[in-house]
């Protein structure tokens, strides 16, 4: 079946990688904001600060080097991203034990951490655009999407677990090891990689007009244009209404912290079965019909989340609610992704990836904070409610006509020496 064919001793070594650096992240969901509680005394404007800030000044450092990594190989910036993310978070745990941890250390750290992960994501997809045939790519995506889900259901019970029995820096410390591993699994990876075409100018400099080129493609692309708004704003809308839930479970309906944590571990479940169906309903009904349908489908779970209620009725519809939109996004990722590679020309990728990526950071994040002082003024379900109702119309912002992609002739793989 499509689902289990074999792509190729590259790709499992690309797969590998992914899958431990991944492992690593969800490990160590929330460090830094339970650093900030446990350690540094933070109160809650400080931890918002954390969660929101990093990531978007992460993604204002990140924009400037999509043109730089254009014109070159992608493996070695991949590599690179990931033992600066390895070295960075190694120095908490090494300022913890000297006892100078600080608030604006975290901060620092969490900036590196972001603009690294958007300047990876951007390499990776335009790496595996070159490694894996078109045909395959779809594949591919699920597989990655499934490791996700999977590291998001297990990952944080056992990050709490073992900081718990080891300390605070523990999740941390795996985090940091977890990039070196994937730096070592992507120099496995072996084989040629092409260098990018360079400018008619012969420079690697990036212009002025350069940073913005990511942005012109999209806007001026009559698919992905639409795409581009409506996953930004429905990504936000979905992030911004869990600090609001988190505050109604916890403090408001009084469930324990191992209820609210079952209550979206259990769900996670529904990324691996989504992921796994993903290239079997685009098979059936076409995958433009399957992009549409999930998209669709994943804005109509979150409004059920403000009528929670207190015990095992409630708990239970928290996970029936994420189970659904889980099942919906993980259906609708890898498909989407496949979509935007194949229509993005392999000269355009890193800036599209990136000026992607870039956006949705820095929208979440500004959404997050918006509702989280929308739900200190209103109530942590009228905020709840609010983003539930506005996810109903992003819909509308999706695609109508199935654009067929014109990129041009597909890239050649890069040369597989086992034949995959």
């Amino acid at each position: 079946m499509a689902g289990r064919r074999s792509l190729g001793r590259r790709f499992g070594w690309l797969w590998g990688a992914y899958a431990v650096s991944t492992a690593g992240t969800w490990l160590a969901f929330d460090a830094f904001a339970l650093l900030a509680v446990l350690v540094l005394d933070a109160g809650p404007t400080q931890v918002s600060l954390l969660a929101a800030v990093g990531p978007a000044v992460g993604a204002a450092v990140s924009v400037p080097l999509g043109p730089w990594v254009e014109v070159r190989r992608k493996r070695p910036v991949m590599i690179a991203t990931d033992l600066v993310r390895c070295a960075v978070l190694l120095s908490i745990p090494v300022a913890f034990a000297l006892g100078r941890l600080s608030f604006g250390q975290l901060l620092l750290v969490s900036v590196a951490v972001a603009a690294s992960d958007i300047t990876f994501n951007a390499a990776s997809g335009a790496f595996l655009k070159g490694l894996v045939p078109g045909r395959d790519l779809l594949v591919a995506n699920g597989r990655f999407e499934a490791t996700t889900w999977t590291a998001s259901m297990v990952g944080p019970p056992l990050g709490g677990a073992a900081i718990g029995l080891f300390g605070p820096v523990t999740t941390v410390v795996a985090d940091a090891v977890s990039f070196l591993l994937s730096a070592f699994g992507l120099r496995a990876i072996g084989g040629e990689e092409k260098l990018p075409v360079r400018p008619a100018s012969g420079s690697t400099r990036p212009r002025a007009g350069d940073l913005l080129d990511g942005w012109r493609f999209i806007l001026a692309d009559p698919a992905l244009r639409p795409l581009f708004f409506n996953t930004v704003l429905a990504n936000s809308l979905i992030m911004a209404a869990s600090p609001p839930l988190m505050v109604l479970m916890v403090d408001d309906l009084r469930f324990a912290p191992w209820q609210y944590a079952l209550a979206f571990a259990v769900p996670c479940t529904g990324g691996l079965l989504g992921s796994r169906l993903a290239p079997r309903l685009v098979t059936r009904f076409g995958r433009h019909r399957v992009m549409l349908g999930a998209g669709v489908l994943r804005a109509c779970w979150s409004l059920g989340l403000a009528f929670v209620g207190p015990g095992a009725a409630g708990l239970a519809l928290v996970m029936v609610v994420e189970f659904g939109l889980i099942t919906c996004c993980a259906v609708f990722n890898p498909v989407f992704a496949t979509y935007r590679l194949e229509r993005t020309p392999a000269d355009r990728v890193i800036r599209t990836l990136s000026a992607w990526s870039a956006t949705g950071k820095a929208t979440t994040a500004a959404v997050t904070a918006l509702w989280g002082l929308l739900a200190h003024l209103a109530g942590p379900r009228t905020a709840i409610a609010l983003a539930g109702v506005l996810l109903l119309f992003t819909p509308a912002l999706l695609p109508r006509r199935d654009h067929t992609p014109d990129t041009g002739p597909e890239p050649a793989p890069l040369a597989l020496k086992d034949g995959g």
